[in-house]
Parts: C-alpha cells; sequence; structure tokens
C-alpha cells in the first residue's frame, strides 16, 4: 500500500474515531475489525496524528460553546443565586459554573503545552 493510499486510510479511521467514540463503532462504520484499529493506533506517528485531531475537534467544540457563554452563564447565576429554586437546583448550577471554569483553565494550559512543544521542536 502506497503513502498516498496509507494516509487516507489514517484519515479515514481518525475521522470514524472521532465520529464514533468508540473502536468498535469506528471499526463497524468503516467495515473493519477493532483490531486493525487497535494496530494502527500502536504506531506512533497514527497515534501523533489521532491527538492533533482531537484536539482540534476539541478546539472546534470549545469555540462553539464560547459562543453561547454569556446567556448560558447569565442563567446558571439567576438559579445559582434564586434562593426560591430548589437547593439541588442550585448546587447543580455551582457546580457546572465552577466545572466551566476549569475547562477554560485547562484550555489555556493545553496551548502552553502546545507553544512549549514547538519551541522544543524549533
Amino acid at each position: 500500500m502506497n503513502s498516498s493510499t496509507q494516509a487516507g486510510r489514517a484519515e479515514r479511521i481518525i475521522l470514524a474515531l472521532l465520529e464514533h467514540g468508540s473502536h468498535e463503532k469506528a471499526a463497524a462504520a468503516l467495515g473493519i475489525s477493532a483490531a486493525t484499529i487497535w494496530r494502527w493506533l500502536q504506531k506512533p506517528e497514527f497515534q501523533e496524528q489521532y491527538r492533533k485531531a482531537r484536539r482540534e475537534a476539541y478546539a472546534r467544540g470549545m469555540g462553539r460553546l464560547q459562543h453561547a457563554l454569556n446567556p448560558a452563564v447569565t442563567t446558571l447565576l439567576r438559579i445559582m443565586v434564586d434562593q426560591n429554586a430548589p437547593a439541588a437546583s442550585r448546587i447543580r448550577a455551582a457546580v457546572s459554573v465552577v466545572e466551566h471554569a476549569n475547562t477554560f483553565a485547562l484550555e489555556d494550559l493545553q496551548a502552553r503545552i502546545d507553544s512549549l512543544e514547538q519551541v522544543q521542536k524549533e
């Protein structure tokens, strides 16, 4: 199999993994065995491509979430401070605020790691 065919196959496997979320479901969607996907995942160059694709997909998703962030935070804060809202709802709102704040902190850390990796490569 030539390198362009290999690259295309790697790309299809990565897309299937991103779309279906598990080796088994991705394999079924592609009409291949889960063992084939497992073998691809053992290759360091494929692992790096897959990690990069996951980071890019995550960044796109986070971008979409950021567009909805202000109204979502307004809603959460309203529920969180509403003394008439059930305590469980106020707690869930508070936990959600904290979890999302942590997500953005993790995204910042990932950007810093990516920057350091780029400097190391140079």
